[in-house]
């Protein structure tokens, strides 16, 4: 298989350290799954859509990080989404937003590979899906990384990429559609 590296098209930047990594995680309260550090420790992409882990805007990985709960927020506000295991929707969208916050505080973070294409932050070993998450239309964009940066930046079709995954968070794989 194609070492993943070779397969970044943005600029890449010496690999996080041990220390850096250890302090992003502690900074945002997520872990990176064991081949997306891997993958970080060998290069660290700095291009569009790529998140900055060393020198981005603190803001921006904020934002980014909450991207995916922002989202569900938005199509429970918006389009009338409501995830079952929540119990009954409330009938004012201020209290199904309340409830949909409190809930969402307790899901597994995601973290973004590259642009609104995330991994679960839980850290564990290598072998998550790539989640490609809009809103809560969400798909396996990879049966894991790399096979997602196969499909992404390489030559590969998705189909092939995602043959077999199985997604491994929780809450998220639940929309997975």
């Amino acid at each position: 298989m194609t070492d993943p590296v070779t397969l970044l098209p943005a600029p890449l930047a010496p690999g996080l350290t041990e220390a850096e990594l250890s302090a992003v995680e502690a900074r945002f309260g997520f872990r990176f799954a064991a081949d997306h550090r891997a993958l970080l420790a060998a290069a660290l992409p700095v291009g569009r859509g790529f998140p900055d882990w060393r020198n981005g805007s603190a803001d921006e990985l904020a934002a980014a990080l909450a991207g995916p709960v922002d989202g569900v927020l938005f199509d429970v506000e918006h389009n009338g989404f409501w995830y079952p295991v929540w119990g009954d929707r409330p009938s004012g969208v201020a209290d199904a937003l309340a409830t949909a916050r409190r809930e969402l505080a307790t899901v597994p973070p995601m973290v973004p590979v590259y642009g609104h294409r995330y991994l679960p932050g839980v850290g564990g070993p290598a072998g998550h899906p790539v989640l490609s998450v809009h809103q809560t239309d969400i798909i396996v964009y990879g049966a894991d990384l790399p096979r997602y940066l196969r499909a992404e930046f390489g030559d590969a079709h998705r189909a092939e990429m995602v043959a077999g995954a199985r997604p491994t968070v929780p809450f998220w794989s639940d929309l997975v559609g």
